[in-house]
């Protein structure tokens, strides 16, 4: 899975541009389908998704999503594809700030600043309606001949850049990686509609988001929100 990733997040409307009058090209409207696509799969998954709901959230025909991609089967590794590559330049880009920074706080090791950055780039990525999901629901279909093959190399790709390129050892980037899991699972089930009812879930995303809390809760989707 290459890593090529276009940049901007899923908005309400699932396309932040303005309206120029303009006629958008091929390469823009191929984007916009997509940011549509991870949003549509990540809240409906690969089987319960259908390419007329990414063609309407898209604003454009289904013909024309059918046309640029073929089938649903490739439209979903294209949405993967962009949703790791998303995911993957924004850790590189934490990393690397984290690089050039020589100051952090008293008392934080290089190592601890260093996940510091990659997990705010990780919640960072809520912005991206559907990326977590799109990318948890690729993980559950490993039977799939040709999706399974797409999920386990991405996986992988993630696996090797917390080993090889962040520098963690086999223990630190398993927890990370089951954080992130974890995280995942709370967009997935919407289980922030009960946070501030329910004490158990309320003390879980305060030991999840210990600083980031009122972005993450204004950033999750909830239950009554389409995608």
């Amino acid at each position: 899975m290459s890593s090529s990733a276009s940049d901007g997040s899923a908005a309400a409307t699932l396309d932040d541009a303005v309206d120029t009058g303009r006629r958008l090209s091929s390469d823009e409207r191929r984007r916009q389908i997509l940011q549509a696509a991870i949003a549509v799969f990540g809240a409906r998954g690969y089987e319960g998704a259908t390419t007329d709901e990414v063609a309407r959230a898209a604003g454009v025909s289904q013909p024309y999503v059918v046309r640029l991609f073929g089938s649903k089967e490739n439209l979903f590794l294209a949405a993967i594809e962009d949703a790791l590559g998303r995911m993957l330049v924004a850790f590189r880009a934490a990393l690397a700030a984290h690089q050039a920074d020589e100051e952090r706080e008293p008392g934080i090791t290089a190592e601890k600043a260093a996940a510091q950055r990659i997990g705010q780039a990780y919640v960072d990525l809520l912005a991206v309606r559907g990326l977590h999901q799109t990318l948890a629901h690729a993980y559950l279909l490993g039977s799939h001949p040709v999706i399974g093959a797409a999920a386990r190399r991405g996986f992988a790709e993630v696996w090797r850049f917390f080993r090889d390129e962040m520098g963690l050892d086999v223990d630190e980037a398993r927890a990370f990686m089951a954080e992130g899991m974890l995280i995942s699972t709370m967009i997935g089930l919407r289980i922030v509609d009960d946070y501030g009812s329910d004490p158990q879930i309320t003390e879980l995303f305060r030991s999840c988001f210990p600083t980031e809390l009122p972005h993450v809760l204004d950033a999750l989707p909830r239950g009554t929100d389409r995608w």
